[in-house]
């Protein structure tokens, strides 16, 4: 099995921690290994034949510098230069692993997310690979715990998971955006809708099959990538890949193939994961304490009638007092105090700074 990792957002929903040339992927939020780091060691105990990581020209040289610490696999930092969302990215990925085994089996996994029960992923991943080998494209879907309003759903070809269903896989009727919470409930009680994980496993040669079906103007693209050697000549490698980024498209791999692909099926697994996609998604995987405050890098924390907050402090004293259900973050240059219900508007916040040039804080 080949690994891909996506590694190149922006992570504007963990400002100030998260930065452009340092972002959520590549920081360590929970105190120990970076998001990236965590997501490599969890797949080496599957010996991958490659592992190739995709990221912005702006996080190649960090992102290299944080593979150093691993030798056991080759592993290949591969830098876009312009974020075109993730077709382009995952179509590359594939013509280059296409380049040296076109039948290749090649796991598509997001550098940022939190699992809970590692070996249970790496099952997942071999059980959908054998069902990739007969030629379709396989996502894994997460077994919802809650009515969330935050993720993608994945409507699949089974009855109800209440029912008690094997590990599939399972044909995929539709995905689905974020929906409004009466949504989310009814999917919760008719057991036969997911949560869309942005993991994915099947051959080379399969998904660029697809590409070529419903993404031409991509797939043309990507065509000179694929005779032998490019992914290990590293100066012909950045040519084409400039050259493929010239007047791409921006678009979704769900949006580009798997939304309109009649060969996708879906394999459910459950595995205590997150994606952790802002301040407020923390207290899934970090223990809160007494209080429910989750602390992390504090040197202490004095909490006085205060509840239900999230503080990084960067090593300082914190002391709360009155307060009840808010983020604090301070970093060395920046401090921010938010509601936990607004974290998703972070973003907002990097906007506005770009917006009044203020990109030292960027």
């Amino acid at each position: 099995m080949y690994i891909v990792i996506l590694a190149g957002g922006s992570g504007t929903r963990f400002w100030p921690l998260s930065r452009a040339a340092r972002p959520k992927q590549l920081i360590s939020i929970t105190g120990d290994r970076s998001m990236l780091q965590r997501t490599v060691e969890r797949v080496l105990p599957l010996n991958p034949k490659r592992i190739l990581i995709i990221t912005n020209h702006l996080q190649a040289d960090e992102t290299g510098r944080q593979m150093q610490l691993y030798d056991s696999v080759p592993i290949y930092v591969i830098a876009e230069p312009s974020a075109c969302n993730t077709a382009p990215a995952i179509g590359l990925a594939a013509a280059l692993v296409s380049s040296i085994d076109p039948s290749g089996i090649m796991a598509v996994l997001p550098a940022d997310h939190f699992i809970k029960n590692e070996k249970m992923l790496r099952d997942t991943l071999v059980f959908a690979g054998d069902a990739a080998r007969n030629g379709v494209l396989v996502t894994l879907g997460i077994l919802p715990s809650r009515p969330e309003t935050g993720y993608g759903y994945i409507e699949a070809g089974v009855d109800s998971i209440n029912e008690g269903i094997s590990q599939g896989p399972f044909q995929v009727q539709r995905f689905v955006e974020k929906p409004p919470l009466a949504e989310a409930v009814r999917y919760l009680e008719e057991g036969n809708y997911f949560w869309n994980s942005g993991m994915f496993v099947w051959r080379a040669d399969t998904i660029l099959e697809e590409m070529g079906k419903y993404m031409p103007a991509l797939h043309e693209k990507l065509v000179p990538l694929l005779p032998s050697g490019t992914l290990c000549d590293q100066t012909l490698l950045k040519e084409k890949i400039a050259t493929l980024y010239q007047d791409i498209e921006s678009v979704s791999i769900d949006y580009g193939v798997m939304e309109k692909s009649s060969i996708v099926q879906m394999v459910p697994v459950e595995m205590g994961w997150s994606d952790v996609g802002s301040w407020s998604a923390l207290p899934e995987v970090i223990e809160p304490d007494a209080d429910g405050t989750v602390c992390i890098n504090v040197a202490g924390h004095i909490a006085v009638d205060s509840s239900d907050c999230l503080i990084y402090a960067d090593n300082r004293m914190v002391a709360t007092v009155g307060v009840h259900n808010i983020v604090i973050v301070s970093t060395p240059d920046a401090i921010l105090v938010c509601d936990r219900e607004r974290c998703q508007d972070v973003k907002k916040v990097v906007e506005l700074l770009g917006t009044a040039g203020l990109t030292d804080y960027l």
